[in-house]
């Protein structure tokens, strides 16, 4: 059983910075057992892929969208996954949802194949 808990949402004018957080509790398997990724969904649209981290942190993959203004990043040994957002845009307003994958070595990109999902944050971005 894995549960995951994001945290760090909020309001924020345009140009500005959050830090999204995503704590995993797993019985049986440590954090360090899964890549791990993050979402979001907007309203009135599908969730898309924002970024993804192979189970070390040694590798990574972003939407083209995020690309040079996000950050993926984890810490095993707090169990937690972070997502560092600067430059925010008012088209980054969404609920973002992390996820877990039990194939730990890749980056995984696609949100079908996620084994275990948060429940979101609120991200709204002022123009």
């Amino acid at each position: 059983q894995v549960q995951l808990v994001e945290s760090g949402g909020g309001l924020v004018q345009a140009g500005g910075s959050l830090r999204l957080s995503c704590t995993c509790t797993a019985s049986g398997r440590t954090f360090s057992s899964y890549a791990m990724g993050w979402f979001r969904q907007a309203p009135g649209k599908e969730r898309e892929f924002v970024a993804a981290i192979n189970w070390s942190g040694g590798a990574t993959g972003y939407a083209d969208s995020v690309k040079g203004r996000f950050t993926i990043s984890r810490n095993n040994a707090k169990n937690t996954m972070y997502l560092q957002m600067n430059s925010l845009k008012p088209e980054d307003k969404a609920v973002y949802y992390c996820a877990a994958d039990q194939r730990r070595s890749i980056v995984v990109v696609t949100s079908s194949t996620y084994d275990y999902w948060g429940q979101g944050t609120q991200v709204t971005v002022s123009s």
